[in-house]
């Protein structure tokens, strides 16, 4: 397995991490595509055994289930396992109620969170803690400040962010460096053939700070596993099936040719659409780790594929050409006279 340095830091991270949000019964997001403690239970080992031991949680999934699961699993292997979890949306996630200052990035909500993520995950530390989206609500520096004194005092190692804007990423570099706080060595986002929308700010972003990234939803929610066919619905029980607006904004007339160019490179490749998807972003430098969800073994070995295969610069160029969006203005305008 290959070990990728997330961003300028020390941390190693696995090419390929395992996501820990289908963990658990949910009661509130991804109710019904969530795996059994059983099935679950065999991919986390599994995964450990194929040396995936980057695992990507967070503390609402599965209301925090899937923290749960993961302490009791990790019992005498912690060691082994890179763990990286996330607070800012409410545990319970609309499923009960929380008080206002147990979400968010306010101190009070970051530094209680935290502590009681140890006590699901049964750890005395978190390897690398991400803020799972930015709050405007609350000033940079406070979060920041939460964040180094949880640093400081040894209950995480590392920390990051995710789904965050250009702007404000820049802006939390540039207070962490004026005020002498921990910063963020990377950022969590959302990219694949059919999401690129990263690659307008965030990712340059990223490049120019030299922050890592790790890579979530990269089959595009499972589209890009060669599982949906145009002018049929999705198939039953998959995640698609069940997410109606995600499915509408996905199966568009581009990401239908992009689907058919992966096709026709797994098929000179003799591999699986998902392979080729996460090696088209496993092939990017500033990439850290790919988050990978698997709901059953086959899942996992199908991800797993990816990591034995070398696209070539022609497969490179059909796939990243076939699925460039319009960037809009002023990317266009300036993609006419120089890189962005």
């Amino acid at each position: 397995m290959e070990h990728r340095h997330y961003g300028r830091s020390g941390l190693k991270l696995s090419a390929l991490s395992l996501g820990a949000m289908t963990f658990g019964e949910a009661k509130g997001f991804m109710k019904g595509v969530h795996s059994d403690d059983g099935e679950a239970r065999r991919v986390f080992d599994a995964a450990l055994d194929a040396g995936v031991d980057t695992v990507d949680t967070a503390n609402g999934y599965a209301e925090g289930r899937s923290e749960e699961l993961l302490g009791q699993w990790m019992k005498g292997r912690r060691h082994s396992v890179t763990l990286a979890t996330k607070c800012r949306f409410p545990t319970l996630g609309g499923t009960g109620p929380m008080h206002p200052n147990e979400y968010g990035l306010s101190r009070q909500s970051i530094v209680w969170n935290c502590e009681q993520s140890l006590k699901r995950l049964q750890t005395e530390y978190i390897d690398l803690y991400q803020v799972h989206m930015q709050d405007r609500s609350v000033p940079i520096e406070e979060t920041l400040r939460a964040l180094d004194d949880l640093q400081r005092a040894g209950k995480v190692r590392y920390i990051g962010c995710s789904n965050y804007t250009g702007y404000r990423l820049t802006e939390s570099l540039w207070a962490a460096d004026k005020r002498g706080l921990a910063k963020y060595e990377g950022i969590q986002l959302q990219w694949s053939l059919v999401a690129r929308d990263a690659e307008r700010e965030v990712i340059p972003a990223a490049r120019a700070f030299g922050l890592g990234i790790l890579v979530w939803s990269p089959l595009g929610r499972g589209f890009l596993s060669g599982k949906y066919r145009k002018g049929q619905p999705p198939p039953p029980g998959t995640r698609l099936e069940s997410w109606k607006d995600s499915w509408a904004m996905t199966a568009t007339d581009q990401n239908w040719r992009t689907l058919d160019t992966l096709e026709a490179v797994a098929r000179r490749h003799d591999t699986t659409p998902a392979s080729v998807a996460l090696a088209w972003l496993l092939a990017k430098p500033e990439v850290s780790s790919v988050i990978v969800g698997a709901r059953n073994i086959q899942q996992l070995q199908d991800n797993l594929r990816a990591l034995q295969l070398t696209l070539t610069e022609t497969d490179v160029k059909e796939l990243t050409d076939v699925s460039t969006p319009n960037w809009g203005y002023p990317y266009n305008f300036i993609g006419t006279r120089e890189p962005w």
